[in-house]
C-alpha cells in the first residue's frame, strides 16, 4: 500500500491496513492482532546490530525509487496523482537481499524502504507546477532549464527535509518501553518522543499513518514469522509478474494501440451501420472520449483506492463528460472542432478538449476549458473546508508541541505530575562491555547548519535564477514549512497527502502579494508557480520523512540512520525526477506546449495549477460567465456536503456508519479537469475487480492485491518511460 497524493480521503484505509496487518499476522502465526498497536513500538523486534546503512541496501532502495519515480511522472501526467515506494521497496529489498545474506534483518530492510521512498519522491511538482510554467511560456525549454530545475528541486527537497527534522523521535538499537514517570524525570530524559507523534496527541489526532503502519507490519511479518521468507517470495512473485506484464503491454501497445490499449467500442458499433439514431449516439459517445482503455496502472489504482472513491471519480466523469458537456454544446455555451478519425475509421468526430485560442476564452470556450473551472472550484472548496473542519485538531497539535516545549524549558515540574512517555532503556551493560553507547537520535548539528545553508541558498537562487524578490522568497519558504505541517497531519490521519490542495493555498497567497506589489502578470505567474512548487516539493519530502520515521518508530530503527538514508535518497530524487521529466517532455512536446487536443497525457493537475495561476495574477481573467456561476454552485454544494459529513459522521454519532457512503467531492471535481472519461472508467473497472476478488477470498486479496497493484502501476510507468525512448529514437 502506498499513500496517494491528492486522491480522495480514503476513510477505509485504516480498516484496510488493519486487515492487511491481520492477514499478515494470521499467515505468520502471531499471537494476537491486538499487539499491533499503531501508537506503540512492536515489542518483538530484535535489537539493531551491525551496519544497516550499507551499499547493497542503497543500490536496491535507489533502484526501486527510480522505478517509482518514473512511474509517478507517467501516471501523474495521465491521471493527476503519485504514490509512494514504501511497500514496494520493503518487499523487493527483502526478496533480493534476504537470500544474499542471512544477516539481513528488519532494520536494514527499513533502511532500504526509506531509501526507496526518498529517491522515489519529488515527482509531484513535475506533473503540476513545472509543466504549467512552460505552458504559460514562463521558462524556455526543459533541456535549457535542466540545471535550474535540478537546483530548484534540490533546495525545495532539502528545505522540506531539514525543516521537519528538528523533532525528537523514538530511536534506539532495541525496543523502547512505555512507562509512567514523574515530569521531573521527563525533563531530564534525553530520549523523549514528542507526544503528538507517539502517544497522547498521536492518539487524539488519530495520526495512524496507515501506509507507514502497513509497511512496518509487512517488514515485521516477513522477518518475524515462521515461513515469512516464503510469504515474501510469494508476494514478490506476484508483484514481478504484474510488473513484467504491465510493462510488456505498454510497450507493445504503441504498435497495436487499438487492439492492446484502446477499445473503441462505440466506433465498432457505428461501423455495423445500424439506424441513424444509433449511429449518431455512438459517434457522439466516441467524440466525448468514452473509450475503454486497458491501463494496468489505472486498474491497479482501482485496487488501491476505496470503492467509494472510485465510484465518486466515475460519477464525476459521467456527470462532466456524459451529461453536462453535451448539454453545454447543445446550448451553445461551449464548442468543439472537427478532428481526424484515421485511428478509428469513423467520420464526423468532434474534439471537445482544445485549450488553445480561441477555445480558452470567455466567448468561444471548449467544454474542457468550461469544465475546468468548476473542477478547480470544487477541489479548492473541499481542501479549504476540510482544513477548516480539522482546524481544532491542528490547533491541538500546535498546542501539544508548544506545551511540551514550555514544560521542558520553563515549567517547574509538579512533584506528583506523571506522564506516559516512551523512553530509551539502553542496552544492558553486558552488551556494551562497559563502553560508551553511541547516541542514535538526531542531534542539533545534524540538521541546523544544513537548514541555515539551504535557506540562504534558496533565497539567493530564487532571486538570481527566477527573479523572486526577498520578501516573496521568505514567504514562499514559510508557506512551505507551515503547509508541510498541515500535510503531515492529513497524511497521518487519512493516508492522503493533499500537496496540490495546499500548494494552491501558496499560489493564492503569493498571487495576492505580487499583485499588490504592482508586478507584471508574467512575473506574478512565475513567482506564483515557483513559490507553490517549493511548497509542493517541501510537503512531499516532509511527509515522506515523517512516514519513514513512523516505520522506524514501530520497528525501533535508529533515527539518525533513517535520516541519513533520506538525505541520500533526496539527492538521488533531485537528479532523477527532472531527468525523467525532460525525457517525457522531449518525447511528448504537448506536455509543455499545452496542446491537449492531440496529447497522450491530459495532465489534469497541470491544467488546475495553470488556471489558479492565471486567476491569481490576472486582474480580469477570461472565464465564461456561465462557468463562473456553475463553479460557485459546485463550490457551495461541495462545502455543504463536507460540513454535513463532519457533523453527521462525527465520532460517537449514531450515523457514523454512513461515512463510507458519502460522495467524495474532491475526486468528483478532479474528473472535471480530465479531458475524457477513460481514466475514471478504467479505475472503476479495477475497483469492481478488486471488490469481486475481496468477496471471493479476503485473505488472498489482502496478501497479494497490493503487491499486484504496485506491479501494475510501476510496470506501466516503466513501460511508458521505455516508450519515451522509442519515440525519441523514431520507433514510435
Amino acid at each position: 500500500m502506498s499513500s496517494h497524493r491528492d486522491t480522495a480521503s480514503t476513510d477505509s484505509d485504516e480498516t484496510r491496513v488493519e486487515a492487511l496487518a491481520a492477514s499478515d499476522v494470521a499467515e505468520a502465526a502471531f499471537a494476537s492482532p491486538a499487539s499491533l498497536d499503531t501508537f506503540v513500538p512492536f515489542s518483538d523486534m530484535p535489537a539493531c546490530a551491525g551496519r544497516i546503512l550499507t551499499l547493497r541496501v542503497a543500490v536496491v532502495g535507489i533502484f526501486c525509487g527510480v522505478l517509482v519515480n518514473a512511474s509517478n511522472i507517467y501516471i501523474g501526467l495521465r491521471a493527476g496523482w503519485t504514490t509512494s515506494a514504501n511497500v514496494l521497496g520493503a518487499i523487493v529489498s527483502f526478496a533480493i537481499l534476504k537470500r544474499a545474506s542471512s544477516g539481513f534483518g528488519p532494520h536494514e530492510n527499513n533502511i532500504a524502504q526509506t531509501m526507496a521512498t526518498a529517491s522515489g519522491g519529488m515527482s509531484n511538482v513535475f506533473i503540476s507546477g513545472i509543466p504549467a510554467l512552460y505552458q504559460l511560456n514562463l521558462l524556455t525549454t526543459p533541456a535549457r532549464d535542466f540545471v535550474r530545475l535540478v537546483v530548484l528541486t534540490t533546495i525545495g527537497g532539502y528545505f522540506g527535509l531539514l525543516s521537519i527534522v528538528p523533532r525528537k523521535f523514538a530511536s534506539s538499537s532495541h525496543s523502547p518501553r512505555l512507562v509512567p514517570v514523574p515530569s521531573s524525570t521527563l525533563m531530564q530524559n534525553a530520549y523523549v518522543v514528542r507526544k503528538f507523534f507517539t502517544e497522547k496527541a498521536a492518539r487524539d489526532l488519530n495520526l495512524v499513518f496507515p501506509s507507514s503502519f502497513a509497511t512496518a507490519a509487512t517488514i515485521r511479518s516477513m522477518h518475524s514469522a515462521a515461513g515469512g521468507e516464503k510469504l515474501a517470495r510469494d508476494k514478490m512473485k506476484w508483484t514481478v509478474v504484474a510488473f513484467v506484464a504491465a510493462m510488456a503491454l505498454r510497450v507493445a501497445s504503441i504498435f497495436l494501440p487499438n487492439v492492446l490499449w484502446n477499445w473503441h467500442i462505440f466506433a465498432w458499433i457505428a461501423q455495423a451501420r445500424l439506424s441513424k439514431n444509433i449511429t449518431d449516439f455512438v459517434v457522439a459517445a466516441e467524440s466525448w472520449g468514452w473509450v475503454l482503455e486497458w491501463s494496468p496502472a489505472m486498474i491497479g489504482s482501482g485496487f488501491l483506492v476505496d470503492f467509494g472513491v472510485a465510484c465518486s471519480f466515475f460519477a464525476g466523469a459521467i456527470f462532466a463528460w456524459g451529461l453536462l458537456g453535451p448539454y453545454l454544446v447543445s446550448a451553445q455555451l461551449a464548442f468543439g472542432e472537427p478532428r481526424s478519425s484515421t485511428d478509428v475509421a469513423l467520420p464526423d468526430l468532434i474534439s471537445y478538449t482544445a485549450m488553445s485560442d480561441p477555445f480558452s476564452g470567455a466567448e468561444y470556450p471548449s467544454p474542457r476549458y468550461w469544465l475546468l473551472w468548476p473542477g478547480v472550484a470544487c477541489t479548492l472548496a473541499v481542501a479549504f473546508l476540510e482544513l477548516l473542519c480539522q482546524s481544532s485538531k491542528i490547533w491541538q497539535l500546535v498546542y501539544a508541541a508548544m506545551t511540551a516545549l514550555v514544560r521542558k524549558h520553563y515549567r517547574r515540574p509538579s512533584k506528583d505530575s506523571y506522564e506516559y512517555i516512551v523512553i530509551d532503556q539502553g542496552p544492558e551493560p553486558a552488551q556494551t562491555g562497559g563502553k560508551p553507547v553511541a547516541k542514535t537520535d538526531i542531534e542539533l548539528w545534524m540538521w541546523l547548519p544544513g537548514l541555515v545553508v539551504v535557506t540562504a541558498a534558496a533565497i539567493v537562487i530564487l532571486y538570481s535564477q527566477f527573479n523572486m524578490p526577498l520578501q516573496e522568497a521568505v514567504v514562499a519558504l514559510v508557506l512551505s514549512l507551515s503547509m508541510s505541517l498541515i500535510a503531515i497531519q492529513a497524511t497521518g490521519a487519512t493516508d492522503t497527502t493533499p500537496v496540490n490542495a495546499i500548494s494552491k493555498v501558496s499560489q493564492i497567497a503569493l498571487g495576492t502579494i505580487t499583485r499588490a506589489s504592482g508586478a507584471s502578470v508574467e512575473a506574478a505567474q512565475r513567482l506564483n508557480l515557483i513559490g507553490a512548487g517549493l511548497t509542493n516539493i517541501g510537503a512531499c519530502q516532509g511527509c515522506d520523512l515523517m512516514g519513514d520515521f513512523r516505520v522506524g518508530f514501530l520497528l525501533s530503527t535508529p533515527a539518525h540512520l533513517q535520516y541519513a538514508a533520506q538525505l541520500i535518497g533526496t539527492l538521488v530524487a533531485s537528479l532523477v525526477a527532472p531527468a525523467i521529466f525532460l525525457l517525457f517532455a522531449t518525447a511528448y512536446p504537448c506536455i509543455v506546449s499545452g496542446d491537449a487536443g492531440a496529447c497522450e497525457f491530459p495532465a489534469p493537475t497541470v491544467a488546475a495549477w495553470r488556471a489558479v495561476a492565471v486567476v491569481a495574477s490576472t486582474p480580469d481573467p477570461s472565464i465564461p460567465p456561465s462557468s463562473i456561476y456553475f463553479s460557485v454552485a459546485m463550490a457551495v454544494l461541495s462545502g455543504v456536503l463536507v460540513i454535513a459529513k463532519h457533523v453527521v459522521c462525527d465520532a460517537g454519532s449514531s450515523y457514523s456508519w454512513t461515512k463510507p457512503y458519502w460522495p467524495n467531492m474532491m475526486i468528483f471535481g478532479l474528473a472535471f479537469t480530465l479531458p475524457n472519461a477513460q481514466t475514471a472508467t478504467t479505475m472503476m473497472l479495477g475497483a469492481v475487480v478488486a471488490a469481486l476478488w475481496r468477496a471471493k477470498s479476503l485473505k488472498r486479496f489482502e496478501l497479494y492485491a497490493f503487491g499486484v497493484a504496485a506491479g501494475f502501476v510501476a510496470g506501466e510507468g516503466v513501460g511508458g518511460t521505455i516508450n519515451c525512448g522509442l519515440s525519441i529514437l523514431g520507433f514510435a
